[in-house]
């Protein structure tokens, strides 16, 4: 591996001397659950799977983690270890291997989280916001392993990544998900150095240190200019206290009759939702994250639609709802429960037949071929764009734009949603057993 990263070395400050090596000890079983909840732990396994030239040793992999045949984890700079243990109870000592980043990486990425102080307290709160991801990879750091970045090393001589590599990947997703610190380290730096040097620079910055009169770009505006300014700028008000609970929408019966076509109970209803979002954009807008998070997509008409009433807009309500929005009332109690397992996602799910390309159509094939073990019976599914339906039965998967899977099942002839979305595609069909 050449260019901006190394797998073996890095630049050090000696004040802050390396973590060397953090151990976790064996994860339990993974039975009924996916391997990662955290967009960046399923970045972590979507880099495997793309990576990974032998589809059948990472479903033999999946199989291992879930069995709980990984041992404890040794993680240290550009290295992670473990023992694998197969089923004839042979172990294998299993190395991953993930560039690390050269110093002039790191200073980059630390200039930048202490430049913000949203990406700080999402860090500290073990959170890695995707704007904190997107800004790193403009400055030109990627955080999260693409392909080809992930390596294998394993005492069963395989040269590719085999199910003991494989079983150790998933396992690591689940231990990102607790705490991203475990990416950092394995990038070259662990949690107690990375907040000294973090320190150690807001304490530059704030007693206007060597790199404090440095105007970088896209740092906004230097602060003698600010300061400079300050006799002929208004002061910010100050910001309004935060509300607890929304308030109480008024009652509108009663006096005046409303005017033709204004229905009073709608109304009220309207007002109480128009209250509680604000008391929620208003405690948004007060958390110190605020700054470093882009705001959510504005929902189109017919998604907020759903919106209201999968809020308990009751029958009246709905009934308007659904007329408003082109739907019928089946059809509304379905995008509904779309919504309440996938927000906008699954709802576009629901409603958006879509084909995905062949390279992503092939890939998913795989996925699904792949999830079923060696002699299992696997179900006969007929393809249609994203959608992959049982044949003869009435159970369906849709693939989403996410890569993820939502389980469907058809009820009075109508396709509905099942479950919510998962990354395994055969935990996705396994949702809409019988006995689930």
């Amino acid at each position: 591996m050449t260019g901006d990263h190394d797998r073996t070395a890095g630049h050090h400050d000696d004040a802050y001397p390396p973590e060397a090596e953090r151990t976790f000890a064996a994860l339990p079983r993974a039975e009924g659950r996916g391997f990662a909840g955290t967009w960046w732990g399923r970045a972590w396994l979507k880099a495997l799977e793309d990576s990974a030239l032998d589809g059948a040793q990472l479903k033999l992999g999946r199989r291992h983690a879930r069995a709980g045949a990984v041992g404890a984890v040794s993680v240290r700079p550009g290295r992670i270890t473990a023992m694998v243990q197969d089923r004839d109870h042979s172990r294998h000592r299993t190395d991953v291997l993930l560039p690390q980043l050269t110093g002039a990486q790191w200073d980059r990425f630390l200039d930048l989280v202490a430049d913000r102080s949203g990406h700080l307290a999402a860090l500290l709160d073990r959170d890695v916001p995707p704007v904190l991801a997107e800004d790193a990879a403009a400055a030109g750091i990627e955080l999260l392993p693409g392909i080809g970045d992930m390596e294998s090393e394993c005492g069963c001589g395989a040269w590719d990544h085999c199910a003991h590599s494989s079983a150790l990947c998933y396992q690591v997703a689940r231990l990102l998900d607790q705490d991203p610190f475990v990416l950092l380290l394995l990038r070259g730096r662990g949690e107690r150095e990375l907040l000294a040097e973090l320190q150690a620079r807001s304490a530059s910055r704030a007693v206007g240190g060597p790199e404090a009169g440095v105007e970088r770009a896209g740092a906004g505006v230097p602060a003698a200019e600010a300061y400079a300014a300050r006799d002929i700028l208004p002061p910010l008000p100050a910001p309004p206290p935060p509300v607890d609970v929304p308030g109480d929408a008024p009652v509108l019966g009663g006096g005046t009759p409303p005017a033709p076509g204004v229905e009073v109970a709608a109304l009220e209803f309207l007002i109480r939702d128009a209250a509680v979002r604000a008391q929620r954009l208003l405690a948004d807008a007060l958390s110190p994250w605020h700054p470093d998070t882009p705001p959510p997509p504005a929902l189109t008409p017919g998604q907020d639609a759903v919106r209201l009433a999968a809020g308990g807009a009751g029958e009246a309500v709905s009934a308007r709802l659904a007329a408003g929005s082109g739907r019928d009332a089946r059809g509304l109690a379905l995008a509904v429960r779309a919504w309440e397992l996938g927000g906008a996602a699954g709802l576009a799910v629901l409603e958006e037949e879509w084909t995905p390309d062949p390279a992503t159509l092939a890939r998913a094939a795989g996925r699904l071929a792949a999830a079923w073990e060696d002699g299992e019976a696997r179900p006969r599914l007929r393809v249609s764009a994203n959608r992959w339906t049982v044949a003869g039965g009435e159970a369906q998967l849709r693939y989403g734009r996410d890569g993820r899977w939502w389980p469907y099942r058809k009820e009075g002839g109508r396709w509905a949603p099942a479950g919510p979305a998962s990354d395994d595609p055969a935990g996705a069909l396994a949702a809409l057993s019988p006995e689930a």
